[in-house]
């Protein structure tokens, strides 16, 4: 609650003061607004995968630390290779089809670990893992580029001010609904019982798995010409 009244009290400064420190009205933007705030929405479902997808594989299915961190890698790595093809894949299909398809398919490779099991063979985790990767960073790509589409210049600066501020309220809110799903669903279950744990882990991946395919919905407001300006080099047209 005090959090709260402390944003409201910062909402009400700044439209009262010529130069706020943050300056809200940059949300009047459209693409900086839905890329912002849809982004924080679809990070909720995501954000909690670091810390849940450990738990399963030491707790459910019994892995020691340095095998359960070394399946960690995939990710990193498809990641780094999708930073090298994602222009390429923002010029060809659009912000707006990326965006909403994308969200789809990391809320389903999510719920796809609701399937990993102790019989799962190792491949069929990695592949998953680099799928996650995969689409993971192309989120982050699209979200992260598409907010400064129609910023001006001189606005950049406190516009990257915003975006990573909430880019990082993000992360911090998405590891934790994470942690309260996965608590919700482990209740009082002993971590000796691996049955129980990796059932209620799976409930966790499929309930962060239907809020990111449902946060695709904050995408369908972008028309299918949003981000061009960045994607394809070109220059905004006026008004």
């Amino acid at each position: 609650m005090l959090s709260l009244s402390l944003l409201a009290a910062y909402f009400l400064h700044a439209r009262e003061t010529a130069h706020p420190l943050l300056r809200l009205a940059l949300f009047r933007v459209r693409t900086f607004r839905i890329a912002v705030m849809g982004g924080f929405i679809t990070r909720l479902g995501m954000g909690g995968m670091p810390f849940l997808l450990p738990l399963l594989y030491q707790l459910g299915l019994g892995m020691p630390a340095w095998q359960s961190g070394l399946l960690m890698m995939p990710a990193a790595a498809a990641a780094m290779f999708m930073k090298f093809i994602s222009s390429r894949v923002l010029a060809q299909f659009g912000y707006r089809r990326i965006l909403i398809v994308n969200t789809v398919m990391i809320g389903v490779v999510v719920c796809l670990f609701s399937l990993v099991i102790p019989a799962t063979p190792i491949g069929l985790i990695v592949l998953l893992g680099l799928a996650m990767g995969f689409f993971n960073s192309l989120q982050y790509t699209s979200m992260n580029s598409m907010a400064f589409a129609d910023i001006d210049a001189p606005d950049s600066s406190m516009a990257s001010t915003i975006s990573s501020s909430m880019q990082q309220m993000s992360m911090s809110f998405g590891l934790a609904c994470g942690s309260l799903v996965a608590g919700w669903y482990l209740g009082d279950l002993p971590q000796t019982d691996r049955v129980a744990v990796t059932s209620a882990l799976h409930y966790a991946f499929l309930t962060l798995g239907g809020l990111t395919m449902l946060s695709s919905l904050s995408f369908w407001s972008l028309r299918p010409g949003d981000g061009e300006s960045v994607s394809r080099g070109r220059v905004p047209e006026a008004g």
